[in-house]
């Protein structure tokens, strides 16, 4: 399958950015997807495996800072978190390697994504903005997969696990590459909530909860990677490795204050979901490049206003 060209991936991504904005509305200063959020910050240290397995300035230094933005999903900024549109939530890691230089992870709480392209998401949400959708999900398994997936309301965002449904690369000292996905995981131990308990929650409980339990404490989670075999498919995020593979932990994080002035913030910062540093590379997934384009045009729409 060929890979479409720089000018098709953009133009499909500004698509993307209008379909989006189509159904949620213009919000001008905010996402057009997980568009409700906050910042926090703390440090990642890596673990001797994630040493082994990558060069990547994150998994050798001691330390590393990092700003961490959890999320809503749909791009109504005041989605009640109690909404089940606001599923899946949505994580963001960006590691500060100093010198302007970072390198992040974006990931959400459902393992998998609806759809292989940009394009075909597209699509998809050209069915939804239309309410034709019901006829579309029939004749499209992995989106209709992606929908009746379980998506239980977390407890927490501190009590969510998060996947990164594309693969990438570690790179080690002698070259050698290991195809991995990330698998974000709370310490505190995955909690969700029933719907009938959700219901009589506040419309910003996960952010009320999260400031209360920053305030008994740091909120840790550990950053697992599951690896890939030969034979696996790398470049199709709607396919799911099987469970056997096995999972090696990269290190943990601990996040302890809420960004001061996290609104701002959140306007101009721009997560990218291609590594862009030595150590780690991006796999063949389509996705990769559609999203951080998209992101690029939400990023500027969001400085400009």
């Amino acid at each position: 399958m060929p890979f479409p060209s720089d000018e098709q991936i953009m133009k499909t991504a500004a698509g993307l950015v209008e379909q989006l904005q189509a159904i949620f509305g213009k919000h001008p200063g905010f996402r057009p997807a997980h568009a409700k959020g906050e910042l926090y910050s703390g440090s990642f240290i890596p673990s001797a495996k994630a040493k082994e397995l990558s060069i990547a300035p994150q998994f050798n230094a001691p330390e590393t800072p990092v700003l961490v933005r959890f999320s809503n999903s749909t791009g109504i900024p005041n989605i009640p978190d109690t909404d089940p549109n606001a599923d899946p939530r949505g994580i963001a890691i960006r590691f500060d390697l100093g010198g302007r230089k970072h390198t992040d992870i974006i990931s959400h709480s459902t393992p998998f994504f609806p759809t292989r392209t940009g394009a075909e998401f597209l699509e998809l949400l050209q069915h939804i903005a239309a309410g034709t959708v019901g006829d579309y999900l029939p004749t499209h398994p992995n989106a209709l997969a992606f929908v009746q997936a379980p998506k239980p309301p977390p407890a927490s965002f501190a009590t969510q696990q998060y996947w990164g449904v594309t693969a990438f690369k570690l790179i080690d000292s002698a070259g050698k590459a290991t195809f991995i996905r990330y698998h974000v995981v709370p310490e505190a131990g995955v909690h969700t909530l029933t719907d009938e308990v959700v219901k009589e929650k506040d419309a910003n409980y996960l952010q009320e909860e999260l400031k209360t339990r920053l305030a008994s404490g740091p909120i840790s989670f550990k950053i697992l990677a599951q690896v890939a075999e030969d034979g696996d498919v790398t470049d199709n995020a709607t396919v799911h490795w099987p469970e056997s593979r096995p999972v090696i932990e990269l290190g943990t994080f601990k996040l302890d204050a809420i960004v001061p002035d996290s609104a701002a913030k959140m306007k101009y910062i721009i997560f990218d979901p291609i590594p862009r540093v030595e150590g780690v590379e991006p796999s063949d997934d389509p996705l990769l490049e559609m999203r951080a384009a998209l992101y690029l045009i939400s990023g500027k729409q969001r400085r400009a206003a």
